[in-house]
């Protein structure tokens, strides 16, 4: 099923330079065939299993980084990190060469002589290096970073990391969006030969705006404007004819940034609120050869992603933007004062992170005070310490601030970019409803999503696409020359989910009244601006209801459409983006992203014309748009405060931020949203020391718990035992000032803060101890909360997140499903969290009770809804204290595809709709009391009846079943892992058998597994 692109997508990060992977939101699969295909390809069982890519090893980050890429030697373009320290860190301590790394509330200064002196000998190191190998350098970096590109063959690889003066031999990965954004042609599309001017009317600078439907914008956050700070932003290059840079202004004091002109671009668009203007494509064209048809060889944008970004952080403030003759009210960047230094990374939409180390350099020896990096790993970032996070580490380390933006992936828990403890890392909220309403003929309410406006007024009648025009043409997704514009003039038109544009024009293009979207598989809560009437229904429940609806009602469905709703489709305001990435990340057990969120819904700013429809302003969604709102904030903070130290501004950031509405979790929210006018006076700070980094970045297997952040994450800790953490806390006030610790949330955890209550000078610090100690918390599963310092003037929250190991390590998620719960009595596993004396009990096996239904077919290859036609329920009752209950589906007929939903009253528990098979299986490990519902749904059938099986165990904790012996090890050692057997005393009936298994050591209760056998597993 093809899903909905996220307009500003954070981009994805792909190994290897072989190609660009596509997105895993956007599994290719058409409209089906005519006849009997069905509507919809089925998914998949929407499971995806990702291993931690962390290496393990001792031996400090040469060893991790050579090791892990020790297999990578084939020939390709690499990056090589030389063995010295950069610009940015090098202390002092060779001969003749004095310091280059600023001191603490220093800048650094890349034109001193000593600077000079030190680059002169990290080139000549680096040449020397290169014609050991007989390498040819395509890119040197020097300032945060110490080493080259190069295109290199097996053997300069095995050369070059045999060579002492050489960290890491890295295969450089590129970089590229995995879909086009709705709003902008595909990568590669024709642009224009000139820059286009601004649209007339475009941009409407009368006073007022239109109420309806205006989306989130970053302006007014909060005191300050920002003025003398430039923001480097790493991106797709600007738009610099835009009303959002039309200012000329003074360069700033020790500015050292270049205009680099190029195609489509002069000096002259360099007016001082573009400061400067670079572009970086020197790995691309050694690797690729030429940029792609239809990109500017400069610092223009062609996509628009690079435009939007920088007037998110710094665009001018302007009274009213219209788009497409709709007005939306006024539009400012953050920090409006600010000026915007540009560096070209991506090429249409894609780069390596080559040319991106290239930008950071350059934009730490030109002296941008903070980094925008809108830019990130489709599933996440894999393993710590890569060179751009170097790089990153090495800017931080020169006094600038880095934002970055976390992910897209909100379906995938654990899917977090940027996830180095110096980088902010930022998750996107939900800021402004923008919800509408379509009312159906018989009454159902679908609250969903436009920016655009709607007809209101009396119901029209309805029309499923596939109902009006061609299937093979793609008509069930209205796809551009599908429909019958006979039978559609008027009528509100019914889609699923492909190219919403495209879908939009067919349908205006010949008469429809409105579109409504929906999509069979769900997907994220986002908007863009169709210049028509159009509707978003982004969850698999409205889709269900709808085409049911449709299904019922082929010849007189009505549909109403209107703008607002009830509110239904958030949680409340602001609340965190269901496509916004959550955690923890992949990368380190003791570092938990997000940091925080910030506006990213549907934000107004500058985008490039060439790349979307000609507009100058548009609508876009994403992490992309919230990291730049807290790069622009940080650069108001900066000026606020110039002795602050990037470290500094985000735990100002971080410890003033309020919790979203719907979620206190960290894992989603990070500490919570921005609160800039709280942030200008936080009281207390809690940031890393720089030695506290180094060791991090030097480390193969780096943990975190132990870094002075503003958040306690301890993930896979051993909970038979207690775990403390200090943290130093600093005063930045202006007076003395008594603060008194308390905790909230963190059910079944007994936390400690030591001393209780601290008073601090200011400038002073005070060091406090935090011991976690599980009590009735349960295994294997966050439990979230927060530590606040309560001051009479201030106060200063961090959030904390603790899953204590008990058998299982979890790989990373913790999206509601049980990790490695499920296992066969006759080799069953397990790897402890502990280490200490084990011994078990088992329940024995009780029979899977099995009944036979029949119920007549729905609509083949339709979309589920719970009272559609072809879908059984059935009900079960959990008693208290039950260990699990497991539900399966079963049938006889080849013809027929089962899915399986359960539910919890209203509550989709556990889904099993796995393509063309129906033998699905849901189940929950220590579920709740209460009342459960199985929904069988025949999204296949075979013929007009569709007769199954349904087979249900639900397990007692403490019931006693058919007796079983329990093998286990007598005693476990943390990290290892052990089989243990359940075998039945006597032999089994025919089916299926479930027992539970729980385990105790030194007195300690970790529940164990749901444990399956049947007839013959011991023979």
């Amino acid at each position: 099923m093809r899903r909905l692109a996220i307009p500003t997508l954070v981009l994805a990060l792909v190994t290897g330079i072989t190609g660009v992977a596509g997105s895993a939101a956007a599994a290719p699969a058409g409209p089906s065939g005519g006849g009997g295909a069905g509507y919809f390809t089925a998914g998949s069982d929407k499971k995806v299993t990702l291993t931690d890519g962390a290496d393990r090893r001792p031996g400090g980050r040469k060893a991790a980084d050579q090791q892990a890429t020790a297999d990578e030697t084939r020939p390709g373009m690499y990056i090589v990190e030389l063995a010295e320290e950069p610009l940015t860190s090098y202390a002092g301590g060779s001969a003749g060469l004095a310091r280059t790394r600023p001191q603490a509330g220093d800048r650094l200064d890349v034109t001193s002589a000593p600077a000079r002196a030190y680059r002169g000998h990290l080139d000549a190191q680096r040449s020397a290096v290169a014609a050991a190998a007989k390498v040819q350098v395509t890119a040197a970096y020097t300032t945060a970073f110490n080493g080259f590109s190069a295109k290199l063959t097996a053997e300069q690889v095995t050369a070059l990391r045999a060579d002492k003066r050489v960290r890491a031999v890295t295969a450089s990965r590129a970089l590229g969006t995995p879909t086009p954004p709705p709003t902008a042609p595909a990568p590669g599309a024709p642009a224009p030969s000139a820059p286009a001017t601004p649209t007339p009317g475009e941009l409407d600078q009368s006073a007022g705006a239109d109420s309806a439907g205006k989306p989130d914008k970053p302006g007014k956050p909060g005191p300050g404007t920002g003025a003398g700070m430039v923001i480097g932003v790493l991106d797709t290059g600007i738009w610099p004819e835009s009303a959002s840079f039309a200012k000329k202004m003074p360069a700033p004091a020790n500015w050292r940034g270049t205009c680099q002109t190029g195609v489509a671009f002069v000096a002259e668009h360099c007016n001082g609120k573009i400061v400067g203007a670079r572009y970086f494509a020197d790995s691309w064209l050694a690797y690729g050869g030429t940029v792609p048809e239809g990109e500017f060889l400069s610092p223009r944008d062609l996509s628009g992603h690079g435009t939007h970004t920088a007037s998110t952080a710094a665009g001018l403030p302007l009274p009213n933007v219209t788009i497409d003759g709709r007005r939306f009210g006024p539009v400012s960047g953050v920090a409006p004062d600010a000026q915007i230094a540009v560096y070209k990374v991506l090429w249409g939409g894609m780069g390596y992170d080559a040319d991106i180390i290239a930008g950071i350099d350059a934009a730490v020896a030109d002296g941008v005070q903070v980094i925008n990096f809108s830019i990130g790993s489709q599933l996440g970032d894999w393993e710590a310490n890569t060179p751009i996070g170097i790089a990153f580490l090495n800017a931080t380390l020169a006094g600038v601030f880095v934002a970055a933006s976390a992910g897209n992936t909100g379906i995938v828990s654990g899917a977090i970019s940027n996830a180095a403890p110096w980088v902010t890392t930022v998750g996107a909220a939900v800021t402004k409803l923008d919800e509408a309403t379509v009312k159906l003929g018989d009454g159902t309410k679908l609250v969903g999503g436009s920016l655009d406006a709607l007809p209101g007024g009396d119901s029209l009648p309805m029309v499923f696409g596939d109902q009006a025009g061609s299937p093979d043409l793609g008509a069930v997704y209205c796809e551009p020359g599908s429909l019958d514009p006979a039978k559609i003039k008027g009528k509100v038109v019914a889609c699923a989910l492909s190219d919403m544009f495209g879908s939009a024009a067919e349908i205006k293009a010949k008469g429809g009244a409105a579109m409504v979207v929906f999509d069979p598989v769900g997907n994220y809560r986002i908007n863009s601006i169709f210049n028509f009437p159009v509707v978003y229904l982004p969850t698999e429940k409205q889709a269900g209801e709808l085409f049911n609806y449709l299904m019922r009602h082929p010849t007189d469905a009505t549909a109403s459409v209107r703008a607002g709703g009830d509110g239904s489709s958030v949680p409340g305001l602001p609340s965190v983006a269901d496509f916004s990435s959550t955690g923890p990340d992949k990368v380190t057990l003791g570092v938990f992203k997000p940091d925080l969120v910030a506006p990213g819904s549907n934000v107004i700013a500058a985008v490039s014309p060439a790349g979307n429809f000609g507009r100058n302003y548009d609508a876009y969604s994403g992490t992309s748009m919230a990291s730049p709102y807290v790069a622009g904030a940080a650069a108001i903070l900066r000026a606020t405060h110039p002795d602050w130290s990037p470290g500094t501004v985000a735990s100002a950031l971080r410890t003033t931020a309020t919790d979203t509405v719907g979620t206190s979790d960290p894992l989603e929210q990070g500490s919570g949203f921005i609160n800039l006018a709280k942030a200008t006076d936080p009281g207390l700070v809690i940031q890393p020391t720089a030695k506290e980094l180094v060791t991090f970045s030097e480390t193969a297997q780096p943990d975190g718990k132990e870094l002075n952040l503003p958040a306690i994450s301890l993930r896979e800790y051993d909970g038979t035992r207690p775990v403390s953490v200090t943290r130093t806390l600093t005063n930045v006030g202006k007076a003395k000032e008594t603060y008194r610790s308390s905790v909230s949330g963190l059910p079944g955890m007994k936390v400690t803060v030591s001393p209780a209550s601290v008073t601090l000078a200011p400038g002073t610090s005070a060091t406090v101890t935090i011991t976690v100690r599980r009590g009735s918390a349960p295994w294997d599963r966050y439990v979230t909360g927060s530590i606040t310092w309560q001051g009479k003037a201030h106060s200063a929250r961090i959030p904390v997140a603790a899953r204590p190991w008990g058998i299982t390590p979890r790989p990373y998620a913790d999206d509601g499903e049980e990790f490695g719960r499920m296992t066969n009595g006759a080799f069953g596993s397990l790897q402890p969290g502990f280490t200490g004396p084990f011994a078990g009990r088992s329940t024995g096996y009780t029979p899977m009770q099995r009944t036979s239904y029949s119920m007549p077919a729905g609509v083949y290859g339709g979309v589920f809804d719970p009272k559609a036609t072809g879908v059984k329920k059935v009900d079960f009752t959990v008693p208290a204290n039950s260990a699990g209950i497991v539900v399966e589906t079963t049938t006889d007929d080849p013809n027929t595809n089962l899915d399986l939903y359960l539910y919890k009253g209203d509550k989709l528990i556990y889904s099993s709709d796995r393509y063309w098979t129906s033998t699905e299986q849901a189940y929950k490990f220590l579920p709740e009391p209460g009342r459960y519902t199985a929904y069988v749904f025949a999204q296949y059938p075979g013929g007009p009846v569709v007769d199954f099986q349904l087979g249900h165990a639900v397990i007692g904790r403490n019931a006693t079943y058919a007796g079983a012996k329990l093998e286990a090890p007598s005693t476990v050692e943390r990290g290892l892992t052990y089989g243990f057997t359940l075998k039945p005393k006597k032999p089994l009936g025919d089916g299926d058998f479930w027992a539970y298994t729980e385990w105790n050591s030194n007195g300690t209760v970790i529940p164990g597994n749901l444990v399956y056998t049947q007839r013959g597993s011991w023979e």
